[in-house]
């Protein structure tokens, strides 16, 4: 289950507008987390994952990298 939690959460920061270099906080990364999954949904999240990395499988895996990472340290 926390797996699945973690997908969400991973899909939903990736989605987000927020950027490596801004160097976000957790509580900050914890915020997109929830409005992203508030305002799209689970669903929607995963569906624009998929067109990222459909559109630009160049740079997607790399945010999907921090994306997971990210949501890691701000989950635990």
């Amino acid at each position: 289950m926390t797996a699945v939690i973690d997908d969400v959460r991973t899909e939903a920061l990736f989605v987000s507008d927020l950027q490596r270099s801004q160097q976000p906080t957790a509580e900050v990364i914890r915020e997109a987390v929830s409005s992203m999954v508030a305002r799209l949904g689970e669903a929607r999240c995963a569906e624009l994952v998929a067109q990222e990395f459909g559109e630009h499988p160049d740079c997607a895996p790399d945010r999907m990298r921090w994306a997971r990472s990210a949501v890691r340290l701000a989950f635990a």
